[in-house]
């Protein structure tokens, strides 16, 4: 795969930055707001680094003309953000209250949006699950409830804001919230096997309940949005998906070639292949048996074929090692290692903040490529791409600024996006850097920066940007085409 000046990009190519409402709103009791399951979650004494919470993160509930002013600054021609469902309604449930003053807010903020020339481009739900549903009946271990208050909520919000968003995202990264959430017991609701770090949880069986879960309630949002407002509203809909790419620790042993495919299945497939193909990746099933929640022809019927475009957020590559034997009943891999390093001790990419992030340009490319032929060629748009920086935390503020190492990332990555697009015939179309600040990074806290403006903290949550954020419009104008 060789690199060429001449790739490009589409004229009409979208890009901007991406946040989150949990990691930048704050404001978690205002205006009606209700608690998430990280807002209970943080609480929890050892959750979360330097028991961070998200109780005021950036101020971003107060400052959204400060945001959209950086957007503006940037250049950015789009923004992604994802609304709180407890600050729609509260309880979450679709027999309780919605919150004016919610939906009240974000329709100011995506007018305020639009009066900039900035495209919006929602998520419904990123990780922030009103904590009354996991109380009330388990959240998203309970199919049938769950489904009908995302529905709920999903149709809530295409009626307050349809007309004004053409771009829809339902579910951020389900993997995360299955994975992360129900088996490692790392992110909210912090179920897993692994009693030292929680009483409650089966890690070998709720993840896959879960990720059912939220395929099914995205199927039935996508149905809700088709069928009732696409079209007087003429957007589009998917889900944000996450992966890594993978090369083999050692690329003569077929066991590890093999396993590289398994990694990607077991990560992205999982919710892609019920989407794309109507069902779960073999390998998935072969492992999993009877613990894979069955499909119903109703369920499949809703998922199958529910994408207007694949969303993609990756950042980064691993090499994989094969195991041998049989596959640890908690295991969500695909019964192999994730390594750093292959079998001539070479690094993946260069050292971040992040311990499992590791920059690799051309695995982006050839993601792109693999993602391209599974899926027959869907419209993509990558939703999340970015990196953390060792110890940028510690650095001097002049110096934390001066963000080089990030400003390559992204130089690179669009490089090889553009080259996937022209050299590869991937039709990808957009492109959303994370994050448009520094903000809170899940049970990372605060130790760990991605943004490419820096937030200080301890002076009022002041806005700074690094010289990434001044880099990445000209990279974007040096590949788009001039109409």
């Amino acid at each position: 795969m060789g690199s060429t000046s001449a790739s490009s990009l589409p004229s009409d190519f979208l890009w901007g930055f991406a946040t989150a409402s949990y990691q930048i709103e704050g404001a978690v009791e205002e205006d009606g707001r209700g608690p998430s399951i990280w807002d209970t979650f943080c609480k929890i004494p050892g959750k979360i680094a330097g028991s961070a919470t998200g109780d005021v993160a950036c101020d971003s509930y107060h400052r959204t003309h400060e945001d959209i002013a950086l957007l503006k600054e940037c250049g950015a021609k789009a923004y992604r953000f994802s609304i709180s469902w407890s600050r729609i309604i509260p309880l979450g449930g679709r027999n309780d209250p919605v919150n004016e003053k919610g939906i009240q807010h974000y329709v100011k903020f995506i007018d305020d949006l639009h009066a900039a020339g900035i495209v919006p481009l929602v998520t419904l739900y990123h990780w922030d699950l009103p904590d009354e549903l996991d109380k009330r009946y388990g959240g998203l271990l309970n199919k049938e409830e769950f489904v009908a208050d995302f529905a709920n909520y999903a149709r809530v919000i295409f009626k307050a804001f349809g007309s004004k968003v053409k771009h829809w995202i339902t579910f951020n990264e389900p993997w995360c919230s299955s994975v992360l959430g129900y088996n490692v017991g790392q992110f909210a609701p912090g179920r897993t096997s692994d009693r030292a770090r929680n009483p409650v949880g089966d890690g070998s069986t709720e993840p896959w309940i879960v990720g059912h879960s939220l395929l099914v309630a995205h199927g039935k949002a996508v149905q809700i949005y088709r069928d009732e407002f696409k079209a007087q509203d003429g957007g589009e809909i998917g889900i944000t998906l996450n992966g890594d790419w993978a090369e083999p620790w050692d690329p003569e042993n077929p066991a590890d070639v093999e396993a590289c495919d398994r990694k990607i299945e077991f990560a992205i497939s999982w919710f892609a292949d019920p989407i794309y193909h109507g069902k779960y990746p073999d390998s998935m099933v072969k492992q999993l048996g009877d613990r894979l929640p069955k499909w119903t022809p109703e369920d499949i019927a809703l998922v199958h074929g529910s994408n207007d475009f694949y969303g993609m957020n990756h950042y980064c590559a691993n090499y994989i090692k094969a195991k041998t034997g049989e596959a640890d009943p908690n295991d969500t891999a695909g019964n192999l290692e994730i390594l750093l390093q292959n079998k001539n001790g070479e690094w993946v990419g260069p050292e971040t903040q992040s311990p499992w992030l590791r920059p690799s340009a051309i695995g982006f490319r050839k993601l792109l490529k693999w993602l391209s032929d599974r899926y027959n060629q869907p419209k993509i748009l990558v939703t999340e791409n970015g990196t953390s920086l060792k110890n940028e935390n510690d650095l001097p503020l002049d110096q934390l600024l001066k963000d080089e190492f990030r400003t390559q990332y992204f130089r690179d990555y669009i490089a090889a996006m553009a080259d996937a697009y022209t050299l590869d015939g991937v039709n990808v179309r957009g492109y959303m850097a994370w994050s448009l600040m520094d903000n809170f990074e899940w049970a990372e806290g605060y130790e760990t920066r991605f943004g490419v403006t820096y937030v200080d903290y301890e002076n009022n949550q002041k806005r700074i940007p690094k010289e990434s954020a001044r880099a990445i419009g000209p990279i974007f104008e040096q590949y788009i085409q001039k109409e």
